[in-house]
């Protein structure tokens, strides 16, 4: 199966990726979406790299690069967490590197992609996304995309002085 469309590619991370893993890494601004507290080494993500060698079935994650189609350029990056085989789940998250690329589709594009990887060639039942409910951009993702709202975590994340809510989305795979 080759993960890609028209208009973006998915691909395994690679030694090239360090300057750009290093750039998601390290932007403070997000870092609240994934729980990072301390900035990444050079050195660190390229141990990373070189252990990145794991299938999803060892690491129980798995974490691809987005890339534009038309210029093989690297815009974002999408992850598999929290995947069970047993429970045949795992989480979703997708994360899209500079402002120049956000709102032309490269995640909504990439999320299709691998929600059908994650439903034909995983066999998962359902995939599940946390998000802030300040993220208006990821909510309305997700759910153009049919993943349904079946839970608020409140006060669930600190961010400064105030709690943010977290919505739990859930899709389910209806086609097994």
């Amino acid at each position: 199966m080759i993960l890609k469309n028209e208009n973006v590619f998915l691909r395994a991370l690679e030694p090239k990726d360090l300057d750009f893993l290093y750039q998601i890494e390290n932007d403070t601004s997000i870092w609240h979406v994934s729980a990072t507290i301390a900035p990444y080494s050079k050195y660190v993500l390229q141990q990373y790299l070189q252990n990145a060698t794991q299938d999803i079935y060892q690491a129980q994650q798995l974490r691809l690069v987005i890339c534009c189609s038309k210029t093989n350029q690297s815009v974002g990056l999408i992850d598999l967490f929290d995947f069970s085989p047993k429970d045949k789940r795992a989480g979703v998250g997708v994360v899209i590197a500079e402002e120049q690329f956000k709102q032309k589709g490269y995640a909504k594009n990439a999320l299709k992609i691998l929600l059908n990887y994650c439903f034909n060639v995983l066999d998962l039942h359902q995939v599940y996304a946390n998000i802030e409910q300040d993220n208006l951009a990821s909510i309305q993702l997700f759910t153009a995309l049919n993943f349904n709202l079946i839970g608020i975590k409140k006060d669930w994340n600190k961010r400064g002085n105030n709690y943010i809510d977290e919505g739990i989305y859930q899709l389910i795979n209806t086609n097994i």
